[in-house]
This record gives C-alpha cells, structure tokens and sequence, in this order.
C-alpha cells in the first residue's frame, strides 16, 4: 500500500528472496505481487523487537497485527522466535483464505499453532493480551472522521496489556497530494502507484495498485484505497485523547545521497521533502 514516492517503499524492496518468475496478467496473484513490491517483515520485525526491549526492558513475544490481509507479519513473526504468538485480524474472508492457503501453509504445524486468524472489524475484535499491535501500510487511513479512528485507537489500546505498545506507520510530502503515477520495477514486473485523486478540503485520497509485466499485460486497479491521509500532528492528538500516555515519532536517517537509509530513529523534528514514511508509536 506504500506509496513508491516514499523512501519506505524503496527501502521495501529489500525483502525475501525470490525466484525471477516471468509474470503476466493472465498467471500472477495480485496477493503475492503484493507481498513482494510492498511488505518488509523482515526489516518491521527487528525495528518492532529493538524499539520494544528499549522502551519496556524486555523483548516482546505476542502481536496483533491489524488488518492484517495475508497475515505476512503475522506468520514471519512466529517464525522468528520458538516463543513468539500471533494474532491477525481482519475483515476480508477471502483474503484471510489466501493467508492460511498460501502464508500458513509455509510455517511448520508447531508454528501454526501459534497464529490465530480472526475475521472482524479491527474496532470490535476481542482478541487482547498483546505486546505489540501493528496497523502497517497505512490500512487505518481507511478511517476518515476523527470519531472513526478515535474508536479505533481505543479498541487498540484495549487489545494491549498493560505495558502494550501500539505501532504506526503513515506518510505525506508535498507529493503525497499530486494526482500522479509512480513505476518501479521489481522482479518480473512493475509496481505502479497511482495517486488518482486527493481532496486539501477533506484530505481524502484515492489510490490504486497497478501492475504491469514484460510481455506488455497489466492489472489496473488490483488494489484500491479510498483514505484519508493523516497528519502526524493529528495522529498523535488522537492516541492522546484515546488515552495513550505518550507517542513518538521515529523518523527515517539518509544516507549519503540523500537517501532513506532504512533507519528510524526517535525525533520532534522532521524534514520537508516530497515524500516521507514515519512510525509512530504509543505506549499505553
């Protein structure tokens, strides 16, 4: 869901190994494009892990990952420590099918045991009890009105014990409000993020996911948002109000070009450029 304008996504791309497979329209699963031009659990991990031991002095075991479509995170946790759980929740049923068909078909039946799937709306889920909840890729932009994503962070906060941390990521630059395409190439296909539409009244934004393949076939609109895009400013305001006790920004270092280095660090003070991934995470 990243828009590829930010150094997130292109920090993104150094995910999983893959074969280069040759994709075209008619054979490729828009779930597993997705997987490879998007998803980073194996960089969010260790930042989850690093970010949790210095804030609590221990290191974390149960997550919760919100919308969690094809529990990708979900399932990497697991497999990261023999004492790790997961919970995924989300509402789609048939992407939640894709999960267990495809992600929890690849962990062993021991780590299987350790991954709950609940379809739900993330506001009224009653899984609890975690260390860690995680909404990546911007899926509670979803959540126009402040009372919607008010709600929302206090079911979060509810699903954390006591010493539960809540973890964020949200985007914007100047560009994150051009009506605009971006490509990037990733292995046997193109990535495209199409910025469709954005409203500076509202702050709504339409998007989509194309993509695109070397013998000239494309999927248009495999994936559509229809979001808000959210201030840090008003993100934070909202954890306040939902009774989190504090927040904080963890902004992405360059390197020597200019760059995102993949290395987030805490700060109050960010930098004007044309696209920008931050987290933010609240203690409870």
């Amino acid at each position: 869901m990243p828009p590829s304008a930010s150094k997130q996504t292109r920090r993104r791309t150094r995910r999983r190994s893959a074969s280069r497979r040759t994709f075209t329209a008619r054979t490729a699963d828009p779930h597993l494009l997705y997987e490879k031009a998007v998803q980073c659990p194996e960089a969010e991990i260790p930042f989850i892990e690093r970010t949790f031991r210095a804030l609590r002095g221990r290191r974390p075991e149960v997550l919760r990952e919100d919308f969690c479509g094809t529990a990708f995170l979900a399932c990497t946790w697991v497999r990261t420590s023999r004492s790790n759980r997961a919970i995924g929740v989300d509402l789609d049923a048939d992407t939640l099918e894709w999960a267990i068909a495809h992600n929890l078909a690849w962990l062993t039946e021991e780590e299987r045991t350790r991954v709950e799937l609940v379809r739900d709306d993330v506001t009224r889920a009653r899984a609890a009890g975690a260390d860690v909840v995680a909404a990546f890729n911007f899926s509670y932009f979803i959540f126009k009105t402040r009372a919607q994503l008010l709600a929302y962070f206090r079911a979060a906060r509810r699903a954390l014990r006591d010493d539960g941390l809540l973890y964020l990521d949200c985007y914007g630059g100047y560009e994150a409000q051009d009506v605009m395409e971006e490509p990037r190439k990733c292995a046997g296909f193109t990535y495209v993020w199409d910025q469709a539409a954005f409203n500076p009244i509202t702050s709504e934004t339409l998007c989509h996911i194309h993509f695109r393949f070397p013998d000239g076939t494309q999927l248009k609109k495999a994936f559509t948002y229809d979001w808000r895009l959210w201030s840090i400013a008003e993100i934070r305001e909202l954890l306040a109000e939902a009774g989190f006790c504090r927040s904080t920004v963890y902004w992405e270092g360059t390197d020597e070009h200019g760059e995102g280095n993949g290395i987030f660090r805490p700060t109050s003070r960010g930098e004007v450029c044309a696209g920008w991934v931050a987290y933010v995470i609240a203690e409870r």
